[in-house]
């Protein structure tokens, strides 16, 4: 009991209530502690905790988000400790200082991640240990891509692509789609959820080729092939394997790396605007299972009753965020820029008249020439190669980050 109560005690000290109902008798009960636990986590990373209730508020200033998702992104890295540890022998040989690239040789390969193999070692050890924004956990149809510099024998970038939000305003009110048809379309799209150059090809704008990646003739071929029978969950209804466009949001606010995306003239990435600020990167893992527990001890279903899309998570948030009387904490703020990748040039005439796919179909191999003599060259000539990515820091200072 006394536990109990020094946790109570400090939480008062840090907390700002807004909108709820505190009696002064307060009892513990876990619905109750849980409330507490969430604010205070919330709290802890830098948020007002009376702003999150008022609606159409800016929340946190952008440089704010970066330290908040730098925050999550170690508590992320402390739970998947055991494995990244395990497997930096592995992927550590394959680790190259940009002093080590030539530009001009650089070769690509599109290689898609298969269970059990290296690439799927080298694909989750990256994915948790450099993003500062944490992963979560990819819903529905999935794939996912290394992006492998033959030449040098290193990982140059990583794609992780899932199934898209059914209803998303900023991308609707774009395709304007018929509700009767939203499903029939949205299942011939995927949204990337993971987009980005490996150090230290990241140095010579890789994310620019990491993204042009999207629309190359082998990662539309290679949805195609592995959905050619895929059906849905709901209606059993078969899938067409068309990737007519892809989708994706920027990190923080405006994207350096999508705007202006080109092909020569061809713009590769369209910006839509820009999203309403909900999701749940702010709510940690560990915190969420214990959500998860909640709301099945209210003997609510967390699986079948919510589905299994990548909206799933924030559904739950909502609803346990309202039986614990904190509504609306699923709303961060953070407005993303979101952006559309067409792979037809008649996307509009496909989705309202019915007209056959006019694909783009742009070869890898072209893509990555075009990158190379676009940005990669000439980035390396400006470059200061002493202030530059070097491997044995970036494992050294990840290894403290574990201890």
């Amino acid at each position: 009991m006394m536990e109990k109560i020094v946790y109570r005690e400090n939480l008062e000290k840090n907390i700002l209530y807004s909108n709820m109902n505190v009696d002064e008798d307060f009892s513990f009960t876990k619905k109750q502690l849980l409330r507490d636990e969430i604010i205070f986590s919330l709290k802890n990373q830098g948020f007002d905790v009376r702003s999150l209730f008022e609606k159409n508020k800016d929340i946190l200033k952008k440089q704010e988000y970066k330290k908040l998702q730098l925050q999550s992104s170690l508590e992320q890295k402390k739970l998947h400790k055991k494995m990244l540890l395990k497997l930096l022998p592995t992927v550590k040989p394959f680790m190259k200082n940009l002093n080590e690239i030539n530009p001009e040789k650089i070769k690509l390969k599109l290689i898609e991640v298969t269970h059990g193999s290296i690439y799927e070692k080298i694909f989750k050890w990256w994915n948790f240990s450099w993003w500062s924004m944490p992963y979560q956990r990819a819903y529905g149809r999935q794939m996912r891509f290394v992006i492998w510099d033959t030449y040098h024998d290193a990982p140059f970038g990583l794609i992780g692509l899932q199934s898209p939000v059914l209803k998303m305003s900023v991308r609707d009110n774009y395709l304007n789609i018929p509700k009767e048809e939203l499903d029939i379309w949205i299942n011939q799209s995927m949204n990337a959820q993971r987009i980005g150059a490996l150090p230290p090809y990241n140095e010579l704008i890789g994310g620019k080729m990491v993204s042009l990646a999207l629309v190359s003739k082998e990662l539309r071929m290679a949805y195609k092939n592995k959905y050619k029978n895929a059906v849905t969950l709901m209606e059993n209804r078969h899938i067409n394997p068309e990737l007519l466009f892809l989708t994706t949001t920027s990190a923080f606010g405006k994207s350096s790396i999508y705007n202006r995306l080109k092909i020569n003239k061809h713009l590769v990435a369209k910006s839509l605007g820009y999203t309403k600020g909900y999701g749940s990167f702010h709510i940690n893992e560990i915190l969420f299972q214990k959500i998860i527990q909640f709301l099945e001890e209210e003997d609510i279903d967390t699986h079948r009753s919510f589905g299994s899309g990548p909206s799933t998570r924030i559904r739950l948030l909502n609803k346990a965020f309202r039986l614990l009387d904190i509504p609306g904490l699923e709303q961060h703020g953070l407005k993303r820029e979101f952006f559309i990748f067409e792979n037809v040039s008649n996307l509009k005439g496909v989705l309202h008249n019915k007209e056959e796919p006019k694909y783009y179909d742009y070869k890898f191999s072209k893509l990555v020439e075009y990158w190379k003599k676009r940005w990669a060259i000439a980035r390396k000539e400006r470059l200061n190669i002493d202030s530059t990515f070097d491997k044995e820091d970036f494992v050294k200072n990840l290894e403290s980050e574990l201890l």
